[in-house]
């Protein structure tokens, strides 16, 4: 990536805490709480069904949770099973669901650089069948972008009031 002139001496800046990749993790900092994200993006939306397909302690799935609802990226809906005690399960919010492209490009680059031969899972376009890939490009005809395409550039902060 290439810095413009102003932010190419690395000393003289940092994005401290307002970084965003460094909020997000904070957010998914767990390997329970990203795969409960996961486990949003398959369909699963029970407490119970959680546990059990992540093989994780309820006290986890519960702090996972908890901790996805209060940055709004899951959101409780309540049910009732006939003859049951009123339960939630679990939705992704629109922010949740933006985050399908992070989750693609991880599981991209993990069947690309840490299988062994094919992927246990491959996502396709449900119209035309063909492979889904991310990428980085300003314009879906184009080729995709690398690092050296890529020039990092300093938003001034928001003023308020």
């Amino acid at each position: 990536m290439e810095f413009e002139p102003r932010l190419r001496d690395r000393t003289r800046w940092s994005t401290g805490d307002a970084c965003s990749l460094a909020r997000l993790l904070d957010v998914l900092s767990t390997k329970t709480t990203f795969l409960v994200v996961r486990e949003c993006f398959y369909g699963t939306s029970r407490f119970e069904d959680f546990t059990a397909r992540l093989g994780a302690s309820a006290p986890a799935v519960s702090r996972a949770l908890k901790q996805l609802e209060a940055a709004q990226i899951v959101s409780r809906v309540p049910y009732q099973e006939s003859g049951q005690r009123a339960r939630d399960e679990y939705r992704l919010t629109p922010a949740g669901e933006d985050l399908l492209p992070v989750f693609l490009s991880l599981v991209q680059w993990g069947d690309k650089y840490l299988q062994d031969g094919a992927p246990p899972l491959s996502f396709v376009d449900a119209a035309t069948q063909r492979p889904l890939g991310v990428r980085v490009t300003d314009d879906l005809d184009s080729p995709a972008a690398g690092p050296d395409d890529i020039q990092v550039r300093w938003n001034a902060p928001r003023r308020t009031g």
